[in-house]
């Protein structure tokens, strides 16, 4: 912790005073940082120590869902979307739902996107939470007070510039330790036979009825994977990385790169989950088990590297909520939605809009702080966070990079109907059907885009009038946060 914070705070320096190196380190990251980036945003603490203690509950596949889904979205990523969103020249996802759609998609989407991502932060700080308070021996909420108060210094100091300078040694660390683990036990070093862990674990814990039986969790598994693969599309930290890559080409290889990274930590995670149930049996509280296990079970190189790896993911994760919240925030609620669509100010100049994003940080934080600490429950927050936006923004943000006959009445469809039907499935489906609450409210939402679309066209033409621009303006061409060359923003 002591290193993140140090070096985090050292990138203040590269900040230089410019909103835009604060929220996407200037547009001029290269391969490196951009792979690294992204697969730290897929290796934090939900899909690590959210992962062993679903897979000590309920078997492999409901925490392998994580990376799978993770790897999923970093494919389609680098093979649909990436490129053509890093020509956009953006600095926060929203900033498409304005430039496609106008400013009410832009403030629904602003909305729902940080309220997902609220959940995904706390999520990473009940992980790193667990980690502290198990090796410290103190209750659960200071050990996340720590946690999230070093994300918050140095979140305020370097904005994503700290992210890429932490991430490149905290995700090989992170990799490395889980591989190291699994060997350890693997090869027979744990005092236990590997064949004898497998022999005593329950067959539905291993078998593929996690992916074929309903009765075994078959559609709740398939739900989160699907809600992490394209759900998490509409991911705020991954559009942000997405957006600072220095040219789309950099921008579709890094999505790549973090995929394969992502795929690497599947079978290792997974399987620490079922050791652990074979080696610590009874323990009461699962998302204790990855830190008994680096603890009491491994020799302490391995233990101490597998503590460091899940409480830097949990942090460098909880600093790409952090940063995107506020970013989106500032930019795109304060000053736009409300500084110039309702007081009819001109917004902010750079300067303010960086100091407006910095102290955004603060609550956000504590609204993360607060919701982990009320109900800790990494894994299972990712898997909601996506459940959000997947419900209503991915169809906008698909058909409108892909369909000339988008427009703004049926962005602002989909996007209210999808989440208000996501909101009226949460507590309506019988526990039996569990998983379609978050199956169905996309494609309803989808359909629902098509339809209110082309029954709106002869009044909102959207080929005409909110067509997708791609031009990618010069740094002397961006005033106040506005992109003012190349394109008219979209009446509304």
């Amino acid at each position: 912790m002591g290193l993140v914070l140090t070096v985090g705070i050292l990138t203040s320096l590269l900040v230089k005073k410019s909103s835009k190196r604060y929220m996407v380190a200037g547009k001029s990251l290269p391969l490196l940082f951009v792979g690294t980036m992204l697969s730290a945003q897929s290796i934090d603490g939900n899909s690590s120590l959210g992962n062993v203690a679903l897979v000590y509950e309920f078997g492999f596949w409901a925490g392998a869902v994580i990376p799978i889904g993770l790897a999923m979205c970093l494919i389609l990523t680098g093979t649909v979307y990436g490129k053509k969103l890093n020509k956009m020249s953006m600095l926060t996802l929203p900033d498409f739902y304005y430039r496609r759609y106008g400013v009410g998609a832009e403030g629904i989407s602003s909305i729902l996107l940080s309220l997902s991502f609220i959940v995904l932060v706390a999520g990473n700080f009940a992980a790193g939470g667990f980690i502290l308070s198990t090796v410290l021996q103190i209750p659960l909420f200071w050990a996340m007070l720590i946690v999230s108060s070093a994300v918050l210094v140095y979140t305020f100091a370097g904005g994503l510039f700290s992210s890429a300078y932490t991430d490149i040694f905290q995700v090989y660390l992170t990799i490395g330790s889980f591989w190291a683990a699994f060997l350890f036990f693997a090869l027979g070093f744990g005092g236990v036979d590997f064949g004898t862990i497998l022999a005593s674990t329950p067959s539905d814990y291993l078998d593929l009825s996690g992916l074929t039986d309903p009765d075994k969790g078959a559609i709740v598994n398939w739900a989160g994977i699907l809600a992490l693969g394209l759900g998490d599309v509409v991911a705020l930290d991954f559009m942000e990385r997405v957006f600072s890559a220095r040219d789309g080409k950099t921008a579709r290889r890094g999505a790549l790169m973090g995929a394969t990274l992502t795929i690497s930590v599947i079978v290792p995670v997974g399987m620490m989950g079922i050791i652990a149930l074979y080696l610590l049996p009874n323990v009461e509280d699962p998302y204790t088990v990855y830190p008994l296990m680096a603890i009491h079970l491994l020799p302490f190189p391995i233990g101490a590297a597998l503590l460091m790896g899940v409480l830097g993911a949990s942090m460098s994760t909880s600093n790409g909520g952090l940063l995107a919240i506020s970013s989106v925030i500032a930019r795109n609620l304060i000053q736009r939605d409300i500084l110039r669509s309702w007081l009819k100010k001109t917004g902010l100049e750079d300067k303010k809009l960086l100091i407006t994003t910095r102290c955004i940080t603060i609550p956000i934080m504590l609204a993360g702080l607060m919701l982990g600490s009320t109900i800790p429950r990494p894994g299972v927050y990712l898997i909601l966070a996506f459940d959000i936006v997947f419900a209503g923004a991915w169809a906008p943000l698909t058909l409108g990079l892909f369909w000339k006959k988008s427009n703004l009445p049926a962005a602002l469809a989909s996007l209210i109907f999808g989440s208000a039907l996501r909101l009226v499935m949460y507590f309506i489906t019988p526990v039996q059907y569990a998983g379609f609450d978050t199956l169905i409210p996309p494609i309803a939402s989808f359909g629902v885009f098509i339809a209110v679309a082309l029954l709106t066209q002869k009044k909102y033409p959207g080929s005409k009038r909110h067509g997708v621009i791609e031009y990618v303006p010069p740094e002397e061409d961006v005033v106040n946060g506005e992109d003012l060359k190349g394109y008219i923003p979209p009446k509304t």
